[in-house]
């Protein structure tokens, strides 16, 4: 892929407020929109801290049983970079309150028809 494929600018910031949208609701757990982020497919696979998720199904049970308290977090190093014009990468570190553990988040976004969805995600915690 030539480089002036990478980071347009346009296509950078489709992805990037389609992932803080992502963020805005994980923090305030806003699952309709989290659920709509997600590719709405058996092969969307998110692999959490303590779980592993194939599926949308899978993914869509783990968000309605998870508590709604404790959500907020700071985000640091993100860095979000596109690949053409309908594939992105963005990856994130965060930490919480009274945790002094340092949270690592990945995302593969794919541009659809109807707009950008996650396929793949891991979320991991450090030490």
């Amino acid at each position: 892929m030539n480089r002036e494929h990478i980071d347009r600018p346009t296509i950078l910031n489709e992805v990037t407020a389609a992932f803080y949208r992502y963020e805005q609701a994980l923090i305030s757990n806003d699952v309709a929109v989290l659920d709509e982020l997600f590719w709405a497919d058996p092969r969307t696979v998110r692999y959490g801290a303590t779980e592993n998720l194939y599926g949308i199904e899978a993914i869509r049970e783990f968000r309605n049983a998870r508590a709604s308290a404790g959500l907020d977090r700071l985000l640091r190093n993100t860095t979000i970079t596109t690949y053409g014009e309908d594939m992105a990468v963005a990856s994130t570190e965060f930490t919480r309150e009274n945790s002094e553990r340092v949270g690592r988040q990945m995302q593969t976004w794919v541009k659809f028809p109807y707009g950008w969805r996650i396929v793949a995600a891991h979320v991991s915690l450090m030490g």
